[in-house]
């Protein structure tokens, strides 16, 4: 078996960062129970993110059988840092099973 080459290629040294240009409209979609709180808690912790952003933009979706609502979150993205965070807070919260 001939050794794996971990020399980075390419593809390695482009981020996401080198992707994107900021500021920049960036969505967010988020997974979560269909439960009556659950879009406004988490409208409220993109806010804390994302003091430019309305809750109120936020578009809803229920899933076919009602049991989860996906919400996606438009922001204005001012750096990696800030999405990153973002991304982070939302994963860790109790309530989103998914963030994309």
């Amino acid at each position: 078996m001939k050794p794996v080459d971990r020399t980075p290629g390419p593809a390695d040294t482009i981020g996401t960062s080198d992707l994107l240009t900021f500021p920049c409209e960036f969505p967010i979609k988020i997974m979560g129970p269909a439960e009556p709180s659950f879009a406004d808690t988490i409208g409220a912790l993109v806010h804390q993110h994302c003091p430019d952003f309305d809750p109120a933009t936020l578009v809803q979706r229920p899933s076919r059988a009602g049991n989860y609502l996906g919400l996606t979150a438009t922001i204005q993205a001012i750096s990696r840092e800030q999405l990153d965070t973002l991304y982070r807070a939302l994963s860790s919260h109790p309530m989103v099973r998914v963030v994309l």
